[in-house]
């Protein structure tokens, strides 16, 4: 492997643009957090901030290597290695054969109970990219990928999965399907002419609010979650600084305009990093 083919597989991973390695990463920590009362194992943390970053690799990998044929006729993704030919496709698949060996070398430091969940994690993450070719929501495949951290955190942090864990599921799974429509509205022109499905698409004129409502149900939901375990003030600010940055998304999405889009769909990372810093500092 050449040096350009070596940077333009760090391209291809997505290295570059770590936006989507901190949406996978803040559930995940909230997950850690709850489950330990707020002092995770550390030996946990480091695991699981490993597998994060390294299965957004590989996601992003397989991602490309579904979209190759569809990549370079979208404005925001024909500079990608595979739709510019700086990578082959059998370059991309060998590249995610080799992260699963890391992630696979992670998921054999946890227990018995997060290895089994390990597994379905693994498959809708390979599934999620060609979703797209036979649902108008793939955003459900995705929310259920950028999910399945949370089980996985509680089991290997109790060896149980408990309730709480399916309802902090729940919450995530509304935010990504919120999150990952925005993303979609950047690129529905380009996805209508070249006949790829989305929420985007789907929802139509009613995006926003579908957007709006899940923001809210997500919020809702981690509220009741804070009411259960008695969180007490920091989480509740946290809860009203995220609802803060949705009315902002809103705000930026309303014209529909595809930066905007894209710059509130960035604007998600500081949703997630609230929610962490105010359940970090009540479970203090």
């Amino acid at each position: 492997m050449n040096a350009a083919t070596f940077h333009a597989c760090l391209r291809l991973m997505r290295l570059h643009r770590p936006i989507g390695a901190l949406l996978l990463l803040w559930p995940t920590l909230w997950a850690l957090w709850l489950a330990a009362d707020g002092a995770p194992d550390f030996s946990l943390l480091a695991i699981f901030i490993a597998g994060v970053w390294v299965m957004r690799a590989a996601g992003c990998v397989i991602n490309d290597y579904a979209d190759r044929g569809i990549d370079a006729h979208v404005r925001r993704t024909r500079d990608r290695p595979l739709a510019r030919g700086e990578v082959t496709p059998r370059q991309a698949l060998l590249l995610f054969v080799l992260l699963l060996a890391p992630a696979l070398a992670l998921a054999l430091q946890l227990n018995r109970e997060a290895q089994l969940l390990a597994l379905p994690a693994l498959a809708v993450a390979a599934l999620y990219p060609f979703a797209k070719r036979v649902t108008h929501l793939p955003q459900l495949a995705l929310g259920v990928a950028f999910s399945w951290g949370i089980p996985m955190a509680y089991a290997a942090q109790l060896a149980a999965v408990p309730a709480e864990a399916w309802w902090l599921f729940a919450a995530n799974f509304a935010w990504v399907v919120a999150y990952d429509t925005q993303y979609a509205m950047a690129d529905r022109e380009d996805d209508l002419r070249i006949g790829v499905k989305s929420s985007a698409i789907f929802f139509g004129g009613y995006d926003n609010r579908a957007v709006a409502l899940l923001h809210l149900l997500c919020l809702a939901l981690l509220a009741a979650i804070g009411a259960r375990r008695g969180l007490d003030a920091p989480f509740y600010a946290a809860l009203i600084f995220a609802l803060g940055c949705a009315a902002y998304q809103q705000f930026l999405c309303r014209n529909r305009d595809r930066e905007k889009c894209l710059r509130a769909f960035l604007n998600n990372n500081w949703f997630g990093a609230a929610v962490f810093c105010g359940l970090a500092l009540a479970l203090w």
